[in-house]
């Protein structure tokens, strides 16, 4: 039996989309859904958990994240593909831990190079080793490292 808090939240926002007729969120809630199935169904002895959910929703955030970068420079061809993607990230988001912005991650990157001892560029990649293992859900991997690299510059 499923034990998962944002699978009910999904199921509910599918129902509800069903009786709105609102095809774009059938759609990238049956793409999540068919993810975490294949997951599922895979052999690998996953439960159904809200973990599972989480790295499935990330999963599919990470690839249309790039789908819209990829897309951003085709100007006016792409104008419906670019909102339908931006319409998938932001329904993904909603279930998504909340990130850090630019300027609270330099506080953190700042905080994390003092406590450390991390002054000189050579250090790099032991404060972005400190960033990731402890604050991975936190940060944006690209705002972490643009901020190392200013704080170590």
């Amino acid at each position: 039996m499923s034990d998962s808090a944002i699978k009910a939240q999904i199921d509910k926002a599918f129902r509800q989309a069903r009786l709105d007729r609102d095809e774009p969120t059938k759609v990238v809630i049956g793409l999540i859904k068919n993810k975490v199935l294949m997951e599922l169904k895979s052999g690998s002895g996953v439960e159904e958990n809200d973990e599972l959910w989480l790295r499935n929703i990330t999963a599919y955030a990470k690839q249309v994240r790039k789908t819209i970068a990829e897309i951003e420079g085709l100007g006016d061809r792409a104008a419906e593909a670019l909102a339908e993607a931006r319409f998938e990230l932001e329904f993904c988001e909603q279930f998504l831990p909340k990130k850090l912005d630019a300027e609270a991650t330099n506080a953190l990157v700042r905080k994390l190079a003092e406590d450390n001892g991390i002054t000189s560029k050579n250090q790099m990649g032991r404060l972005m080793g400190l960033i990731m293992k402890n604050h991975r859900d936190e940060v944006e991997g690209d705002l972490a490292r643009q901020a190392a690299e200013a704080v170590l510059a």
